[in-house]
């Protein structure tokens, strides 16, 4: 059932995220970021960055840590005000628009963002494909001139929540958490839409290496015992 009333959501919000935010405690998290990467760290000069994270593992990257400073691109949606409401709690401010069809207010309001915050975006949202590229962050990338930092995330065992088209991950208590943050990419500045693409492209193979480098950093973890 749909929540409508602005009361109830935040209601449902503030439940949902204390909930995780104790599940969380239970965690054993391990972080493997490229050095001036890590969103849970104040920025140092200029370094901000675009975040790509998939959107079923959105909950793992909003609660992985203490963020500085950071902005997130949630849905139009009547489930973006409930992931909005959630990302209060872990002092993440949100616009609200799509990866692959941000308006031109969005994208002013996401450049001034930049200027101070990181950005994290779920290029694979707001109706999929699961886990495919939309052209939506790099083509904000190039008119940043921010780089894109490509994000994996792996649990030892973990919840599998259905969705309509995208699943969401929650780990379960006392679960191995593997978080992993690779080299910044650079997104061509002329923007012509040949060049965009095949950034696309480049960023859909970093993302898929990396999770399987999560998941095989994981494996140590596994048998290795408390």
């Amino acid at each position: 059932m749909k929540l409508k009333s602005p009361f109830l959501i935040r209601l449902a919000a503030a439940i949902f995220a204390i909930a995780i935010r104790l599940l969380f405690c239970t965690l054993r998290r391990r972080q493997i970021v490229t050095k001036g990467t890590s969103p849970y760290t104040p920025p140092k000069n200029s370094n901000r960055f675009l975040y790509c994270v998939w959107h079923d593992s959105m909950l793992i990257a909003a609660f992985g840590g203490k963020h500085a400073c950071t902005t997130a691109l949630t849905s139009r949606h009547s489930d973006g005000s409930f992931v909005a409401e959630v990302l209060k709690w872990k002092r993440v401010s949100t616009i609200r628009g799509s990866t692959n069809r941000i308006s031109t207010g969005a994208i002013r309001a996401l450049l001034a963002e930049l200027v101070a915050r990181h950005l994290v975006m779920t290029p694979d949202g707001p109706r999929g494909p699961a886990r495919q590229m939309s052209l939506g962050i790099v083509y904000l990338a190039s008119r940043s001139e921010r780089r894109i930092v490509p994000t994996a995330f792996a649990c030892s065992s973990y919840w599998r929540i259905k969705g309509g088209w995208s699943d969401l991950i929650i780990p379960k208590p006392f679960a191995r958490v593997v978080l992993l943050a690779g080299e910044p990419i650079e997104a061509p500045p002329e923007r012509s839409t040949a060049e965009l693409h095949e950034c696309m492209g480049k960023i859909q193979e970093v993302m898929g290496n990396l999770q399987k480098m999560a998941a095989e950093e994981l494996q140590p973890l596994k048998t290795s015992g408390p």
